[in-house]
């Protein structure tokens, strides 16, 4: 074409030259060109008459492309793919340009995008879609659900995964991928998938398997960063070289990362294991050891914190499944979550979520797990948590001192040398077998049988042990095992876990705690009973405050004490009058010490000037 300097006004109204025009492929480039020669046209006073001619040349063009689709593209797609193939478009035409509308110049979407692939779901059996598309000469995939392309106000969702759909082409871009799924099912191939991993039958999710893991919309981060990367050869020589130091905290979170794809198998349930101590001690690097067993350690990638909310948590622990999950600073809480944290601590340990309602659909698909969770804080986990169906799915770790000889290089290596751990780990698990692995556990169960210990606790250990094994035997062979009688700390005594006993010390520390609250001769406070021949006389309404500021069972509690002699009863009822400067009062009488039942019991101290006490 001239120069746009050299253009006449002949040329502007001259069929040849317009065809000129039109003829070149480049959109922009044509639109620029457009442009110029409109400049041009008001210079030799010709406007009206090219603008004419202008509209007659996009007429024609628009005319003619059904005709062009017809004949050498047979009505499919003309992209440039070496990995995907052209598709039937129907009346489409869908070329690198974008796709445009039929007999028209509105675009449904201004680049290549078809769908490649259906995946239905093993576990809900809805349907997903593989979206392929093309943005700066380079395809990208997404997988979203069926319903989202199927809606005009949903698809529009897209625009922040980079496809060029907004409200105004949203209905022509739902038109256009409807038309070629649905005449392309001989193409477009149907995979089972699932959004969760862990064991399927006897493959595990994402390493092995026809099953296709499709849960990367709602946790993108966390599902990309299960891989490989750098050298597991330099991992393993950094790792020997920790567990050399002979830490239990470091060996501890590393088999609990591997025990957590056991807890299944072995019939386990999930459970916790806590690692607490001061700062500066590298609790959170030995949660990056744990991590880079399976995926990247780095920080927004698989490890987790407090700051979410419950629902949010229990669906990343559905969609984590067998793999571990690992959460950070048990003291960095979101508000709300704070306020309910042993509900949520209840919930995740009970590998079952709440159930909910949606409002397309009824009752969702209920969130199941069985993996560990492995968190950390400067307090102990149990510290937040009063019922015992909680505490016994809790290992505690004390850190005492400092884990790591360097915490930043262990840091820096398991930053960049992580995943390949946790896949060997699963090779040999298939080798092993299951019953080959709960022969390894039940030796460790005989060897935890007491029966002053917890019994789900003494099973969470086994896992432990039985993972730290098979990792020290066939991953690490160094002979680096936890040792058995310190793993044994993690455990509490019965007496120590039952919700009534420790109510039951909660309210005699309450009484020792309050000594003018029981003296009769001190009428400045508000009273709460009287201590008389070894027993707290405890008014029934102060008894109910206590167990509810507690969070013990009132019922519960009086039951236990009762059997255990420690409550004096009256007729069958826990409580009877005691009269009060004259008034009779319902009251709780709660024995304050019992030598045969428990070791010690209470010692009388007598009350000095308050003045010496370091505080009031």
């Amino acid at each position: 074409m001239k120069k746009i300097e050299e253009v006449t006004k002949s040329d502007l109204l001259s069929r040849e030259f317009m065809q000129e025009v039109f003829d070149e492929e480049d959109e922009i480039e044509r639109g620029v060109n457009i442009a110029n020669l409109m400049d041009r046209a008001r210079e030799l006073k010709a406007y009206t008459e090219f603008r004419v001619l202008l509209d007659a040349f996009r007429k024609a063009e628009r005319e003619a492309l059904p005709e062009k689709t017809k004949g050498t593209l047979c009505q499919w797609t003309n992209f440039e793919s070496d990995e995907y193939n052209n598709m039937i478009c129907g009346y489409w035409n869908a070329t690198e340009r974008g796709i445009l509308k039929p007999n028209s110049d509105e675009y449904a979407c201004y680049h290549p995008i078809l769908p490649v692939e259906r995946l239905k779901n093993i576990e809900t059996g809805a349907e997903q879609i593989k979206l392929a598309y093309k943005r700066n000469g380079t395809w990208h995939e997404i997988v979203v659900p069926k319903s989202l392309i199927a809606s005009a106000s949903k698809i529009v969702a897209l625009a922040e995964q980079g496809i060029a759909v907004t409200s105004e082409n949203a209905k022509l871009l739902v038109k256009y991928l409807s038309d070629v799924e649905n005449q392309n099912d001989n193409l477009i191939k149907i995979k089972r998938s699932t959004s969760k991993f862990g064991w399927i039958n006897k493959d595990f999710i994402p390493f092995d398997g026809d099953v296709i893991f499709d849960g990367d919309m709602k946790f993108k981060q966390v599902s990309e960063s299960v891989t490989t990367q750098g050298s597991y050869t330099t991992w393993l020589d950094h790792v020997r070289t920790v567990r050399a130091r002979k830490r239990i905290e470091s060996k501890f979170c590393l088999a609990a990362s591997f025990a957590s794809v056991l807890v299944a198998p072995l019939r386990g349930l999930p459970f916790f294991v806590d690692l607490w101590g001061g700062t500066e001690a590298g609790k959170s690097v030995a949660l990056m050891l744990a991590a880079s067993v399976w995926a990247n350690p780095d920080e927004n990638a698989f490890i987790g914190d407090y700051k979410s909310t419950e629902t949010a948590l229990e669906a990343k622990a559905d969609m984590l499944n067998h793999l571990p999950m690992l959460l950070d600073d048990t003291s960095n809480q979101n508000r709300r979550l704070a306020e309910n944290f042993e509900s949520l601590v209840y919930v995740l340990c009970s590998g079952k979520g709440k159930t909910r309602s949606n409002k397309d659909i009824g009752i969702n698909r209920e969130s199941r797990w069985k993996n560990c969770i492995i968190t950390n804080g400067e307090k102990p986990l149990t510290s937040y948590v009063n019922q015992g169906g909680a505490m016994n799915r809790i290992l505690e770790i004390s850190c005492d001192g400092y884990i790591f000889e360097d915490p930043r290089l262990t840091a820096s290596v398991v930053k960049n040398n992580y995943g390949y751990a946790g896949r060997d780990f699963i090779k040999i698990l298939k080798e092993i077998g299951v019953e080959g692995i709960m022969e390894i556990q039940k030796s460790f169960l005989d060897e935890l049988d007491n029966d002053e210990k917890m019994q789900k606790q003494s099973l969470s250990l086994s896992i432990v042990l039985t993972a730290d094994k098979i990792a020290t035997d066939y991953i690490f062979k160094d002979g680096e095992y936890i040792d058995i009688e310190e793993a044994k700390q993690t455990l509490i005594d019965k007496n120590e876990l039952s919700d009534n006993e420790r109510c039951y010390r909660y309210i005699v520390d309450k009484v020792a705690m309050n000594p003018a609250r029981f003296d009769p001769q001190n009428e400045v406070v508000e009273k709460w009973g009287i201590i008389e021949d070894g027993y707290a006389v405890i008014i029934s309404t102060v008894m109910s405050d206590l167990c509810k500021q507690s969070g013990f069972s009132r019922v519960s509690f009086l039951k236990w004490a009762s059997d255990k002699n420690l409550l004096l009863t009256n007729k069958g009822r826990t409580d009877s009058l005691k009269k009060f400067n004259g008034t009779p009062v319902r009251c709780v009488k709660l024995k304050l010490s019992d030598n045969s039942d428990f070791n010690g019991g209470f010692e009388q101290i007598d009350m000095i000037n308050n003045d010496v006490l370091p505080f009031n």
